[in-house]
Formats: structure tokens, sequence, C-alpha cells
């Protein structure tokens, strides 16, 4: 099988200023995402988009593949993801050949493992090269959630005869952004790494499913690199 991992990593982030070069546990966050799709045989580049070239150099002194700066239309605030992945794709199919998936790894989700990484290219040839997005429990159960207006709360999706133990809650997951694949032509044709057809990568451990956002984010990931170096193998 044939896989282009692609790394999104666009310069003049808001929130956590310069993070895809930031250093954690001793490396720039974007390596750590590189290193989890280095060495294997069902990978066929892994290609690194971005529109800074400070990021462009630290991605190729780590073997990533930087082979443009990202045109601006596809570095702003409100670019999407799915169309930052199809003009890699498209590029990288023309210049090097046609893949058999297009593997999304977000460089916010650092401690994502190489074998995480493979049982989702498994679960991917295992059922038919299906799209597969990683998905782990939810942190705060949907049926729990609130509305605010003004001064009354209601339930978000209105629903009054909600269990109050955990324990009696049906499981809810979310997607934590670790990981997507998908067939080139179902994500060319919907425009979307998920759809009708789209297989869970369960993902139980809270370290792997860290999506840095926010300082505090980032705090706690700089927390677990110091704890556990050998975090992501």
């Amino acid at each position: 099988m044939r896989i282009l991992a692609v790394i999104t990593a666009r310069g003049g982030s808001k929130r956590v200023p310069g993070k895809n070069i930031r250093p954690l546990g001793g490396k720039p966050l974007i390596e750590w995402s590189i290193d989890a799709a280095k060495n294997n045989a069902d990978i066929s580049d892994i290609l690194v988009s971005t529109d800074d070239p400070d990021i462009a150099e630290v991605a190729r002194r780590a073997a990533a593949l930087v082979p443009w700066l990202r045109p601006a239309e596809l570095s702003t605030d409100s670019a999407a993801s799915v169309e930052v992945c199809l003009h890699a794709l498209d590029w990288y199919e023309s210049a090097r050949g046609t893949v058999d998936g297009l593997m999304l790894l977000q460089p916010t989700s650092p401690f994502r493992s190489r074998k995480t990484v493979q049982r989702g290219i498994d679960l991917f040839r295992d059922n038919s090269r299906r799209s597969v997005i990683a998905v782990s429990p939810a942190l705060s159960h949907p049926l729990w959630c609130l509305q605010v207006n003004g001064n009354s709360i209601r339930p978000f999706i209105g629903r009054e005869d909600v269990p109050m133990r955990s324990q009696d809650l049906p499981p809810a997951y979310v997607m934590n952004g670790a990981f997507y694949l998908i067939r080139p032509d179902e994500l060319r044709a919907g425009r979307s790494f998920r759809n009708d057809a789209t297989l869970p990568l369960m993902i139980e451990e809270p370290a792997e499913c860290i999506d840095i956002d926010t300082e505090w984010d980032w705090q706690i990931a700089q927390l677990l690199a110091a704890s556990q170096p050998g975090i992501a193998l």
C-alpha cells in the first residue's frame, strides 16, 4: 500500500505563538508528528504543508518533504484543512504518482504513537480502505451539557431524563484530531475526512488524545514530555 502522510503546519498561531517549531521535550513540536510517521513501509512520503520558511526548514531537517510554501489563499485563519490536504495531494500525485490513501497528522497531537499510526493503517487496509478517524472518550458527556440563556439553564439536547451517575451514561466519543486516513477519491468527492462509512480508531490513552490549542494545553504537554521521555514511541 502507498500512503501519503500530510502534516499541516501554518505559521502565525495566535493562541500559542510559534507553536509548530516551539521546543517540546527537546525537539520542535512538528518533529513529534514527523517521527510518528517515519520508518513505516506503507507511508511513501511525509509531506509538510506550511507557509512559513522557518517551519519548512525545521521540517526538512527532520527528513520531511517540503516541496513548496503553501499558497497565501490556503494560509488564512479560515482555510480548511481539507482544502490544504487536497492541494498537497494534487501536487504529489502529479509529481510522484498516485497513492492509496491520504493520512492527515496534525502537529498539535504530538503524543500519538507509531503503534497508533500503524493501527489506523491496518484498520484502513482491512476494511476496503474506508475512511478512518481517531476518536476518544468524551471528557464532558453531551447529555450533561447545558445551554445558558441569561439566568436560566436547560439541557443542550433537550432531554430531562438524564442519568445522574456517570456510570449510567451511554458511552460518548469525540474526534480528537490525532489521526485521519481516507482514499483520495473519497476525499475529492466529499471534501471531508468523515462520511457514512467512516471507521473509528479508538484511542484510550489520555496523553495520545492531547490537542495543543492553548497555552494551558502546552503546559500539560510539557509536563508529560518531561515526566515520560518515551511517551510517543
